[in-house]
């Protein structure tokens, strides 16, 4: 008699776009990812009969959208995970310092305090990978003393220009008047930008260009706005004229955004061109033009013949430094006003402003 054949089913349903999702229900206090976001659980209803969700508040951990509620039922989120990666529970399980540790730590915490309200101690240049310079220091020490940072500083090719606005921004987070940073520069030196503050500094930048625009509106929704994603951004000069990131950029900053660092590189390129008898303004002229301009700002100029450095003082091998970037009437042509260019100016690279 054959073998009788046996029942075998065969599952054809597509597999499971996201395979390990948990079955448990998360707990209050857990993290937890859901919507590519992450959330801390504030509280957790159990569900009220067999085969039903429970319904989870949570308030949300992410920089952009920090302390945001929302509530969900956890079983019907198609991307949830529970972060057990965090570190909590190995919390004090080394017990207390030694005193001569924490005496340390006590003192580091009175140095902090003490420069954070004195403009003559510098905190930025003994956290920064740099050889400390006392020309490179100029430009901080009049950036501290002003009620708001508005310089323009100019210095010859590789005196470090990237630096000492590096200082700048780097010592005004310290002191927590400065929270957000943009640095527009030409498409050439964005990258080079981008690893010395990483590298010097510490400060992680996101270079804002299409690729980045295309993965926030993928992950985050078609309108959300790029700039309110992150705290520090990289922008060339090119995409600033652009309005597809120009003006999310002024939606975001505002009329009144306070703590805002505008960093302009390369300034003398915001000045009108001029071939004839009067200057004719460029795209990225009346970009810069039409920023916001009640926040103070660092713009950097290399020296050149048709860009002059301060209303009062020539060309020269140290920094150019002044409270007003504003600079003068040329003869024959017209340069940008106060609105066009407020800033920290570095010789061939320009900060913006707070």
């Amino acid at each position: 008699m054959p073998n009788p054949i046996p029942d075998v089913r065969y599952d054809r349903s597509p597999p499971s776009r996201f395979p390990d999702l948990p079955e448990r229900d998360p707990r209050i206090g857990e993290m937890v990812r859901v919507r590519t976001r992450r959330w801390l659980v504030e509280d957790v209803t159990p569900a009220g009969k067999r085969g039903e969700s429970s319904r989870v508040s949570l308030a949300c951990a992410d920089d952009d959208a920090q302390g945001q509620q929302i509530e969900v039922f956890w079983k019907h989120e198609l991307d949830r995970q529970i972060l057990d990666d965090e570190p909590w529970s190995d919390l004090g399980e080394r017990g207390f310092d030694s005193p001569d540790h924490f005496a340390a730590f006590l003192n580091t915490l009175r140095w902090n305090c003490t420069t954070a309200t004195d403009p003559s101690l510098f905190q930025a240049p003994f956290r920064a990978g740099i050889k400390i310079d006392a020309y490179r220091m100029e430009p901080l020490r009049k950036a501290l003393r002003l009620p708001r940072v508005n310089l323009f500083i100019a210095d010859d090719t590789g005196l470090g220009k990237t630096i000492e606005a590096g200082l700048i921004a780097r010592e005004l987070l310290l002191r927590r008047k400065v929270r957000t940073i943009v640095v527009a520069a030409p498409p050439s030196v964005l990258e080079q930008w981008k690893a010395e503050m990483e590298e010097r500094f510490g400060l992680l930048f996101e270079i804002l260009d299409r690729h980045y625009l295309a993965c926030i509106r993928r992950e985050r929704g078609f309108g959300t706005n790029p700039w309110s994603t992150h705290s520090r951004f990289l922008v060339s000069h090119r995409l600033l004229a652009d309005p597809t990131y120009a003006d999310p950029m002024r939606a975001w900053l505002g009329p009144m955004r306070a703590g805002s660092l505008l960093i302009l590189d390369e300034a003398h390129h915001a000045a009108p061109s001029h071939g004839g008898r009067y200057g004719i303004e460029s795209k990225f002229t009346r970009a810069v033009r039409k920023l916001p301009t009640h926040r103070p700002t660092t713009a950097n100029a290399t020296p050149t013949s048709r860009v002059p450095l301060s209303p009062s003082r020539p060309a020269r091998r140290r920094p150019a430094v002044g409270q007003d970037v504003r600079p003068p009437r040329a003869a024959g042509r017209e340069t940008p006003g106060p609105s066009a260019v407020r800033a920290i100016s570095l010789g061939s690279r320009a900060p913006g402003g707070l």
